[in-house]
């Protein structure tokens, strides 16, 4: 049995920020107050005062690499770096090798996390053309949704046939994730580039290739379908201006039907970093313009926009080298998402408050995970505190990503997760990952 009480913290919950203590018995919270008093002598007392104390961060989207792609990274590096950013919970894509379109290859993925993850995990069935039947047998219970290549990514899952689309969005009541980019578009676009440049494309018109039509083709026809048969649908990486007049802020979170994400690397850079971040910062879909990335940031703090995740999705610096049309997309980034949004909360662009709801609260609403994603008495003690005058830069030394490297290299961040608790267990503290593998696969609450 582990007791901790967290004092004097600025507890982050539900719109509001209130000093307060949290007592933590076993797993769970066990009471929240203004004041605790310790209630037995081997209760461990964490000093939080100055500090934010945020339910553990929610990922909704990355890519582990496990089975298969463990040269780039694994269940258990890429937890403990999630950790150590106060991302206390991933839910994890299929383009592993074999991808996970089986039930049988999907639970050998929740069986190498069971033993290896420091944080709390969830896998997405991944949809193919031909496999509805595997699809349809996915447990709600215990499995976050379905996940759809509407464009080729690393892995080649493309889904491109509309009647099987059609089938997969009409049978399943589950939750449907897509990564929306039209393939016609993108190959008319690279040719057009290759012809002038070969293989050996600059970096600077990868936004171009993989281009804002592209992406508006492929995520106004998957809105268009799961209108017309009614399914649930969570739009992964959204990154133009454009494709934002497809949402709505007009209903609550939990009555849409229709959901959406952004990714910290559309907030944080443009196409103007191409020039000296290169291909470190290649993702599809691509990085675009200033433009794309201020209308990102106004429909997510008006509401359009549900959710901030990494798309965490990283590849051998030696990768990252190759000349354009070899060059692997994606790049690490949950180590840093967290103080990633405190430095645009101290730059005077997102709430406290704001980044809690997009990070926790509503990852945990749109795939009903059970008794997390918020600081409340009888839910998991999945909590972060965040110190935000206590500035540190990214270098190589303390990154902990098996790749070795980041494209925020360099970047000065002013706030840092000092401490991290995983089911009510301590798992990082004061720049220092235990060695306690915590983490438990997510339950979801859903009736059907």
């Amino acid at each position: 049995m582990s007791t901790y009480l967290v004092k004097n913290a600025k507890i982050v919950n539900e719109g509001e920020i209130f000093e307060g203590d949290v007592l933590i018995e076993n797993e769970f919270i066990k009471e929240i107050a203004e004041k605790i008093s310790p209630k037995s002598s081997d209760c461990i007392i964490v000093d939080a005062e100055g500090n934010y104390l945020i339910p553990g961060a929610i990922d909704d989207q990355v890519h582990f690499r496990e089975p298969g792609l463990t040269q780039k990274a694994t269940i258990e590096t890429e937890s403990k770096a999630a950790v150590a950013g106060g991302v206390t919970t991933f839910i994890d894509q299929p383009n592993t090798v074999p991808n996970a379109v089986t039930q049988e290859l999907l639970e050998q993925k929740y069986q190498i996390a069971a033993t290896t993850s420091y944080a709390n995990y969830s896998f997405m069935m991944g949809g193919t053309n031909d496999n509805l039947e595997e699809v349809l047998k996915t447990n709600p219970r215990n499995v976050a949704g379905i996940k759809l290549f509407l464009g080729s990514s690393t892995g080649n899952m493309l889904v491109d046939n509309q009647e099987t689309l059609e089938k997969i969005f009409s049978s399943t009541k589950m939750l449907i994730a897509v990564h929306c980019e039209d393939e016609a578009t993108i190959k008319a676009n690279l040719e057009k580039y290759k012809e002038e440049y070969g293989d050996d494309i600059p970096m600077k018109f990868h936004h171009l290739i993989r281009s804002e039509e592209a992406c508006y083709i492929s995520s106004s026809k998957a809105i268009e379908l799961a209108k017309k048969t009614g399914a649930r649908l969570h739009v992964f990486h959204l990154s133009t201006a454009k494709e934002m007049d497809l949402f709505t802020n007009k209903i609550p979170l939990e009555k849409k039907k229709i959901t959406a994400e952004v990714c910290v690397h559309h907030l944080w850079f443009t196409n103007e970093d191409y020039e000296t971040k290169g291909s470190l910062i290649k993702w599809n879909p691509a990085v675009k313009t200033a433009n794309d990335r201020e209308a990102l940031w106004d429909a997510l703090l008006d509401d359009r926009i549900d959710v901030i995740a990494t798309d965490h999705a990283p590849h051998t610096l030696e990768e990252k080298t190759n000349p354009y049309t070899s060059c692997p997309s994606g790049a690490p980034l949950v180590q840093h998402s967290v103080v990633a949004m405190f430095e645009a909360h101290l730059r005077g662009k997102i709430s406290v408050e704001k980044i809690v709801e997009k990070m926790c609260h509503n990852p945990a609403k749109i795939f009903n995970i059970e008794k997390r994603g918020f600081i409340k008495e009888g839910y998991y003690a999945d909590l972060a505190i965040v110190n935000t005058h206590l500035p540190w830069v990214v270098k190589k030394e303390n990154l902990l990503y098996k790749c070795g490297w980041s494209p925020l290299e360099g970047t000065n961040f002013k706030s840092r997760v000092t401490h991290t608790f995983i089911n009510g267990k301590l798992v990082f503290q004061n720049g220092k990952v235990k060695n306690i593998k915590a983490g438990q696969r997510l339950l979801f609450e859903r009736d059907f």
